[in-house]
């Protein structure tokens, strides 16, 4: 028989992993809307170009730990094989808010941190140059939002997991699913970080380290996770043939050999 207690406590544990969630879930979007400020030279106190404080070299090389603690941490945290690990220490319903609360305490470490190294890359001055560089980094940052609530925003970043137990429901798994932008690459959201990382009217050497070296993380984690998705989505073989991965009309046609 359940006792008055085992309900309240049962509530209150449900209740606390909601605010969690909820909480995580705050502290990832004002780290987003921090990170359109901070690449685009915006509005925030702290942005990615600025007069170098310390020499260039050393510069370079905390920023390249930077980079590399989130590239880390972004990847290893969502595997499968970690989060088999991490579920008996973290409850699992919480797990992904957890992963999304990691990558946020990364993202600031990273603009705290964050060393401008000064040299100009390039510079457009023309009005309508400068007015298709930004509306490129607003298309980019808009692609990304629109792409995570295409494939469900909310289990991506936790809510919904904390949600159906606080609603004492079983967590699925979200079907896999192709909405519009997703027939014409495979990864829509990856392409608009790409349009944030590099459309600028000023393009600096630090923005050039940063948007290299994302760059390069954002192809390995590609292959990472569509490594995943085939082992969890059976359709995704046959996805991947079909559907270019970054740049529309680009497919590897397969030889004779390899249809027959």
């Amino acid at each position: 028989m359940t006792t008055g207690t085992e309900i309240n406590a049962g509530l209150f544990s449900r209740v606390l992993t909601l605010a969690y969630g909820v909480v995580c879930y705050a502290i990832f979007f004002a780290t987003f809307l921090y990170a359109i400020g901070f690449i685009g030279n915006l509005v925030v106190p702290k942005t990615i170009d600025g007069a170098p404080m310390v020499p260039m070299l050393l510069g370079l090389v905390i920023n390249l730990v930077l980079l590399g603690i989130f590239a880390i941490q972004h990847s290893v945290m969502a595997r499968p094989a970690f989060k088999r690990v991490w579920t008996k220490i973290v409850p699992e319903p919480v797990e992904r808010s957890t992963y999304v609360l990691f990558s946020s305490a990364a993202l600031i470490a990273l603009f705290w941190f964050w060393q401008p190294l000064g040299g100009v890359i390039w510079s457009v001055t023309n009005p309508i140059g400068v007015a298709v560089l930004y509306a490129g980094f607003a298309f980019g940052w808009g692609l990304v939002l629109v792409s995570t609530f295409l494939i469900n925003h909310f289990d991506l970043f936790g809510l919904r997991q904390v949600w159906l137990y606080y609603r004492k429901r079983a967590y699925t798994e979200v079907n896999f699913v192709t909405p519009l932008p997703y027939r014409i690459v495979r990864h829509p959201l990856y392409v608009g970080w790409l349009f944030a990382f590099w459309c600028t009217p000023s393009m600096t050497a630090t923005h050039l380290v940063f948007s290299v070296m994302t760059t390069a993380y954002i192809l390995i984690a590609i292959q990472l996770e569509e490594h995943d998705l085939k082992a969890a989505h059976a359709d995704y073989a046959d996805y991947k043939r079909r559907v270019p991965m970054l740049i529309p009309g680009l497919i590897k046609r397969s030889s004779p050999e390899a249809t027959t």
